[in-house]
């Protein structure tokens, strides 16, 4: 069974009330379907789901030995592709579980980043509009922006996508920027 976007937006909001974390998810939706498009465009909607699902559980289990296995155990009852669920499983370094779909290494290499690139833009007077990878770049350096934010995932993220398909740092936060830009994650909190 292939999950529809549309039924996993209304999984995420059925399980997610934070406005904050919506959007986050949004976000990596979005980046993960910018991604598909040139990837793996026959699958660019289960690409989607996997971004907008990969954090569905963590409002209601946070921890360490729940997220995301609770998550991953309720989709594989709903029947979800395992596929989606291994690079969910992937997203998470403390699980162990080896990236080794494109996928997954995408998903790993869009999560904390698109985090960052809404904090970047919260602080910006014009958000998105004009914000480009070197501000981020500039901001990635500063620990105490963002401290929530993992830089050594975003650096891992970055050299398992640059090994894959070579991808540098400054391309792919600028398609991750756009992608987060032409969705308008922003809004989509609520």
């Amino acid at each position: 069974m292939s999950m529809s976007v549309e039924a996993a937006r209304s999984l995420m909001r059925e399980w997610v009330t934070n406005p904050s974390l919506r959007v986050h998810m949004e976000s990596v939706g979005a980046c993960m379907a910018a991604y598909a498009a040139t990837v793996d465009p026959a699958n660019a909607d289960r690409w989607t789901v996997c971004g907008l699902l990969h954090d569905f559980d963590y409002e209601r289990h946070p921890s360490k030995e729940e997220h995301p296995r609770v998550g991953v155990a309720h989709l594989r009852t709903i029947g979800v592709d395992e596929e989606i669920l291994d690079a969910i499983m992937g997203h998470a370094e403390y699980t162990g579980t080896p990236r080794n779909s494109p996928m997954s290494k995408h998903l790993f290499a869009v999560d904390e980043l698109a985090g960052f690139i809404v904090a970047c833009a919260k602080v910006r007077p014009d958000g998105l509009a004009t914000l480009e990878p070197a501000s981020v770049i500039k901001k990635l350096k500063t620990p105490a922006f963002a401290a929530a934010v993992s830089r050594e995932d975003i650096r891992q993220g970055v050299a398992e996508l640059n090994a894959f398909s070579g991808c540098d740092e400054q391309a792919h936060i600028a398609r991750c920027i756009a992608a987060i830009r032409d969705a308008q994650c922003l809004s989509k909190g609520g």
